[in-house]
């Protein structure tokens, strides 16, 4: 990736970055990016930048190097010719193809001979339009952020996001950056009023950084050239998986993500053509195709991104229900974005093997330009114990933990991306329902239950959760699965006081082929197996009945 920042510092000026071995090489250009072919800039390299901080936009506070407001001005993808960018950039010559929102098109960096004096820290370089001219930057496009749309002063003012660095300002010499490689920094939100999903919650630990925290650093930032990376065409793969636990690790070794409450899906694009897949494999781009256009501007011309679709409720969080609402005719719909946690494919690459922090990094940058229906899932840096109080009081469903170096492993639950949620929340299997009550017409209760050794195992009734319309909709789907028997291998209950089903209440009752799944809010599991104050959230589509168990935390 490639990420040019617009730096309002002590003097204004572009802060050009490129991936390459597992760091953001950097230059300043003072006077921004030349437009005519033959024009030139100059172009200091300035020290390596963490991977995160392509990501960055927000304010540096005074006291700090580069105290001001930075804006992410552009982003994409780029290609060295030769393909190898670490000896190019060694040989001081770099011709680069840039595949970006505003920069498209082709220019080059030569290293100028360093003259007498001059700060070995900080070579020179020249920085030429190569190939055609490009159309002259709008104004709207040059005063503005392509990922929050917002400009300078508009960053400065909202103070957000903030970047903090433990090297003062003084220390600084002609121009306002870092000096040293060694520089550590860390990045934190500003607390607000409201905590949104893909919003960074605020972080209050000290803004350097331990030696371990450093050497946990240090492992992430392994060398990473994409040319090496086995090639493989954009398709579905099964998506890893996370494992419950009644606690949440700690350490440095552990980063947390918000835990959605929507549907799992690949967004895979291979040139203009977009699919949405769910996790059994489902196509569920006709569903959804307000999302597809907005995938069709990511600047890469493959890849393969994990995330989910969510529905977000009036106070920003995401909800399962209203999901299952947005595909229901005649209600207002409310508002859909496909949250993007991983990237497993980039224009051909296999980035499975690579460390998830630096595929976090790259799928920040390629999701930047996109302000409508995609949105990142950031990477959470702070206490876990914190967080949970933070998001149970918010009403949020819980968190995932990931460690920073895993691999993406298709179709596992290895442990090393676990879950933990403060709502009792679940899959189960439809097997039948009973008669209507009162003024209720259709069906009274769901019956439902899990897998366990090929056993479908009855775990509850479930009564609540529905209008008129949803009941007459389900008991649609019902009629064309009405079957004789029970599918409940454990049914009648024989113990007494049981809060199962009895062979009397059993007669009253209409069985079905379980071949549907729905989602069940809860209080708690009882001793005798079955769920307490069960609530229906609604049918789940992107999961097969017989992968339906009981969850259990470890």
């Amino acid at each position: 990736m490639f990420v040019v920042q617009k730096h309002d510092a002590t003097r204004l000026h572009y802060d050009f970055r490129l991936e390459m071995d597992g760091v953001l090489k950097s230059w300043a250009v003072p006077k921004g990016f030349p437009a005519k072919r033959g024009d030139r800039r100059l172009a200091v390299q300035v020290e390596d930048h963490p991977i995160e901080y392509g990501g960055f936009e927000g304010t540096i506070p005074e006291g700090s190097y580069g105290a001001g407001t930075v804006m992410l001005w552009d982003v994409g993808t780029y290609e060295v010719s030769g393909d190898d960018s670490s000896r190019a950039l060694r040989e001081g010559k770099l011709h680069l193809s840039l595949r970006g929102k505003k920069l498209k098109g082709e220019w080059t960096l030569v290293r100028m001979r360093p003259r007498e004096g001059e700060d070995e820290d900080k070579p020179q370089w020249l920085l030429l339009k190569s190939g055609s001219d490009i159309a002259p930057i709008s104004k709207r496009a040059e005063e503005h952020s392509v990922v929050s749309g917002r400009s300078l002063e508009q960053i400065a003012s909202a103070r957000d996001r903030e970047w903090q660095s433990d090297r003062p300002a003084k220390n600084r010499k002609s121009f306002p950056l870092a000096t040293s490689r060694t520089r550590r920094t860390s990045l934190k939100s500003i607390p607000s009023s409201r905590v949104l999903p893909g919003r960074v919650l605020p972080g209050r630990g000290k803004s350097s950084r331990s030696d371990d925290e450093e050497k946990t650093s240090a492992a992430t930032t392994t060398p990473l050239n994409l040319h090496r990376l086995p090639e493989t065409k954009p398709a579905f793969v099964e998506p890893m998986k996370a494992l419950q636990l009644d606690e949440l690790p700690k350490g440095l070794d552990w980063i947390y993500e918000l835990k959605f409450d929507g549907v799992r899906a690949l967004a895979i694009k291979d040139n203009r053509v977009i699919e949405l897949i769910s996790r059994s494999g489902k196509d569920l781009s006709a569903k959804y195709p307000e999302l597809l256009e907005p995938l069709k501007k990511l600047p890469a011309k493959q890849a393969v991104l994990d995330g989910e679709i969510v529905a977000l409720d009036a106070r920003g969080r995401s909800s399962f229900q209203l999901v299952v609402w947005y595909q229901m005719a005649g209600l207002k719909k409310p508002p859909l974005f496909y949250y993007v946690f991983d990237l497993i494919n980039l224009d051909g690459k296999d980035l499975t093997g690579v460390p998830l922090i630096q595929r976090k990094a790259m799928l920040q940058a390629l999701a930047a330009n996109i302000t409508q229906g995609v949105r990142f899932s950031p990477a959470i840096k702070a206490d876990s114990a914190r967080l949970m109080r933070e998001m149970k009081a918010r009403g949020l469903e819980g968190l995932i933990a990931k460690r920073r170096n895993s691999k993406y492993e298709s179709g596992r639950r290895s442990g090393a991306w676990v879950k933990f949620k403060w709502t009792n929340e679940q899959e189960f299997v439809i097997g039948g329902y009973t008669e209507p009550k009162g003024t209720r017409t259709h069906f009274g209760a769901l019956l439902v239950g899990y897998y366990e050794k090929g056993k479908l195992l009855f775990a509850a009734k479930v009564g609540t959760g529905f209008d008129q319309k949803l009941l007459g909709s389900l008991h649609d789907k019902f009629k064309k699965l009405v079957r004789d028997s029970c599918p409940f291998t454990n049914l009648p209950e024989k113990r007494a006081g049981s809060s199962g089903l009895s062979a009397a209440e059993m007669r009253r009752c209409t069985w079905l082929e379980p071949k549907l799944v729905c989602q069940v809010r809860f209080a708690e599991w009882t001793r005798d197996n079955h769920l307490r104050q069960p609530a229906f959230l609604g049918l789940r589509e992107d999961k097969e009945p017989k992968e339906v168990v009981r969850e259990k935390s470890r």
